[in-house]
């Protein structure tokens, strides 16, 4: 693997100098719901936590310095640049590009790479997906992914469990969207290339092994940009709001539009300059997510 460009280590980074406001508010809804983060923690997530983990360990290859070591080279990179500790990495055979990650606090995190995504992306992309993954586990996100990851499981395999799960998803979907914000930020700071994020997203939207090398970037950035100016409409709005509660990402376009974005300001900037200084978000954010 050809070395990657080196990037600034962000030493002390902490989660509140990059969280999106959209992340803030549906963290802060979600705690005001009583007793929802004890049961996760003390009921839920020890039995998912086990499940979950030996699914993985079962059925994926684990990554380590012998095994795939360009791949762990990429997240120990990564690792550094937001100051973490290495967590666990596996490879999974799956014809659906994806990845995610599993944490509860004090436990053993581990993330999970499908073969497609590696199959999609050039190094410096599949550093950006380890990073956003990492955003995760700097932000503490494990005990509402924990949840989001039984209601799904629960919805499919219980019987009667859509209706059981149905109550509380649409909350915990919202911000799990709200969510993927503040982790794009981290793949940005991963990879300090707001282009090699926004590549990652146009070919989850319409990439394939033999198509990637046709696309052009800066036509989806364009893309994004009018598909920003059409929703922001009455009509386009109400679309927005119809689409918004079946997704469980916010629409590609937007995010590639919303990290460009953030990568010119300030606030991304002191970060590299390892300024400390912490902002909240002003610029409002266009395309149905101030609807959210």
């Amino acid at each position: 693997m050809v070395p990657l460009p080196t990037k600034t280590p962000l030493t002390g980074l902490q989660a509140e100098q990059f969280r999106h406001r959209l992340d803030q508010q549906a963290t802060a809804a979600l705690k005001q719901l009583p007793g929802l983060d004890l049961l996760v923690r003390a009921v839920l997530g020890p039995i998912a936590e086990q499940f979950f983990y030996l699914d993985n360990i079962s059925t994926s290859v684990l990554v380590g310095p012998v095994q795939l070591p360009d791949l762990h080279t990429l997240l120990v990179e990564a690792c550094q640049v937001l100051d973490l500790a290495v967590p666990q990495l596996y490879v999974r055979q799956h014809p659906v590009p994806n990845a995610y990650t599993f944490a509860m606090r004090g436990k053993q995190p581990f993330i999970v790479v499908h073969t497609a995504l590696l199959e999609l992306l050039n190094p410096a992309e599949i550093q950006a997906v380890l990073g956003h993954e990492l955003g995760h586990l700097k932000c503490d996100h494990g005990v509402y992914l924990t949840l989001a990851n039984v209601l799904a499981l629960a919805a499919s395999q219980l019987p009667g469990g859509e209706i059981w799960a149905q109550g509380l998803q649409g909350q915990l979907m919202e911000w799990v969207r709200c969510a993927e914000f503040t982790c794009d930020r981290a793949a940005l700071l991963a990879t300090q290339d707001a282009r090699v994020v926004a590549s990652v997203l146009m070919k989850l939207a319409g990439g394939s092994p033999s198509l990637s090398p046709q696309l052009n970037l800066d036509a989806f950035l364009a893309q994004a940009r009018a598909y920003e100016t059409a929703n922001d409409t009455p009509l386009g709005e109400a679309v927005q709001q119809l689409r918004s509660p079946s997704l469980t990402h916010p629409l590609p376009v937007l995010r590639a539009k919303e990290i460009d974005r953030w990568s010119q300001g300030r606030q991304y900037q002191s970060l590299l300059q390892q300024e400390g200084i912490r902002y909240t978000d002003q610029v409002p954010i266009k395309g149905g997510w101030r609807n959210w």
